[in-house]
């Protein structure tokens, strides 16, 4: 298994270095993307009881993920695109750090990634079919 850099410092390269350097993402996805976190974060230090700074992989999971969706759409009224939004950038981000831990590695479970967080269903219909 190899050991992933620590949840805060992987965020931060996904700002640094894959949004900005190496996607050259527009600075409205770079404010969206950064608005998401700073909620997801937000809601995860009350779910956890603990600062973001002491977060870690196996903490960010796929009921972690819909509870912070599912409260925004209680609170905020939510639409279908917002949320899909929001669960593109933390999708986003965890996509990044799988292949930061091996670029070779394809396999959530072989590098402690995890593993619901990345593959669950998070899909939402919308109903103006």
């Amino acid at each position: 298994m190899t050991n992933l850099p620590s949840f805060p410092a992987l965020l931060e390269r996904f700002f640094t270095q894959r949004l900005m350097q190496q996607r050259r993402a527009s600075p409205h996805t770079i404010s969206s993307y950064r608005d998401t976190f700073r909620q997801f974060l937000k809601f995860a230090e009350e779910r956890l009881h603990k600062p973001p700074s002491r977060f870690n992989f196996e903490e960010i999971d796929a009921p972690l993920v819909l509870a912070f969706l599912d409260s925004l759409d209680k609170q905020q009224g939510l639409s279908i695109r917002s949320r899909n939004l929001r669960l593109t950038a933390i999708h986003s981000f965890f996509r990044y750090s799988l292949r930061s831990a091996s670029p070779l590695c394809t396999d959530p479970a072989r590098v402690g990634y995890p593993q619901q967080a990345f593959h669950a269903d998070f899909g939402r219909l919308s109903h103006a079919f």
